[in-house]
């Protein structure tokens, strides 16, 4: 039985949206397929007729400074981003992030836009992008945009993409808004012991430090609702204001009572993630604050 029954090799972004217009049948996109793949050969997945492989345009295999920005191609491996220079200097979070989607195999081939096109609210790289302000360049017939990242996700697995019209080219990481102070990032999860084991709960911050006050702060926490979560409120608690434990104490009543933390059957319900969630965000803004320094 064949999984698919067209299979295309566009070299640019619009000859990728023109194949996903043209077919004759159901058509996705398709990079490193470590989901996909699978889904399709265990009939998780309703059937196709034709994968559209992006991995032959260069645009979207893009890793590098873009003027105030860093883009990253929604192609690029994650162990790719992992070991580049330019996403550590400017990304930490979404490094950190990176070195724990799966295994090391997969990470050779998982991309990161396959990790955010999945739309799950927890989604490591995901909430790491949520907290560096990123911004998504999306494709279609009628030419690209850029939108907020967060605009993307509409609910659990649900995205703003418009099936067989539009791709995501790859993520605009702002890296000069604070030249003048220090800022730094951070990634962290809770998961079960297992190696390749899905998170139970991650968080992301990235903070601007001004001697010894943050001067901006943003902070994700997946799956703190049905789309990436941004603790906004608590946010502006610790916005202009000293590390304290009665400042952090005050921002994590804004982010419990701002969450709808959710209840997967799998991993962890929502009471629980509500009861360590404290010190998980401890854990990540002591962190970046430090490399702050």
């Amino acid at each position: 039985m064949n999984l698919w029954q067209e299979y295309k090799r566009p070299t640019s972004v619009a000859e990728a949206v023109q194949a996903l217009a043209a077919a004759s049948g159901p058509a996705l996109p398709i990079a490193g397929g470590t989901d996909l793949l699978l889904d399709l050969k265990q009939g998780r997945h309703t059937p196709i007729h034709t994968l559209v492989d992006l991995t032959f345009i260069p645009e979207m295999s893009a890793l590098e400074l873009r003027g105030d920005d860093l883009f990253i191609g929604a192609v690029v491996p994650v162990n790719r981003i992992a070991l580049d220079p330019l996403t550590g200097a400017h990304a930490q979070a979404l490094v950190e992030a990176c070195n724990l989607i799966a295994g090391p195999q997969v990470r050779n081939t998982a991309t990161l836009g396959g990790n955010v096109a999945h739309a799950l609210p927890a989604a490591d790289g995901t909430i790491a992008l949520t907290a560096l302000n990123a911004e998504a360049e999306i494709a279609s017939a009628t030419g690209t945009r850029r939108i907020p990242f967060i605009s993307l996700f509409t609910g659990p697995g649900k995205s703003s993409i418009e099936k067989n019209k539009e791709i995501i080219v790859g993520f605009y990481l702002p890296i000069s808004n604070f030249q003048s102070l220090k800022t730094a990032s951070c990634f962290k999860r809770i998961m079960r012991p297992q190696g390749v084991a899905l998170p139970i709960l991650n968080c992301a911050v990235w903070l601007a430090r001004e001697e010894n006050a943050i001067k901006d702060i943003r902070i994700a926490v997946g799956p703190g609702s049905s789309t990436p979560f941004r603790a906004t409120e608590a946010e502006n608690v610790l916005r202009g204001q000293a590390m304290s434990e009665t400042v952090f104490a005050a921002s994590l009543n804004s982010l419990l009572a701002q969450a709808k933390f959710r209840t997967s059957a799998r991993r962890a319900s929502a009471d629980y993630r509500r009861h360590i969630v404290g010190g998980l965000f401890k854990d990540v803004l002591d962190t970046a604050w430090k490399r702050a320094e």
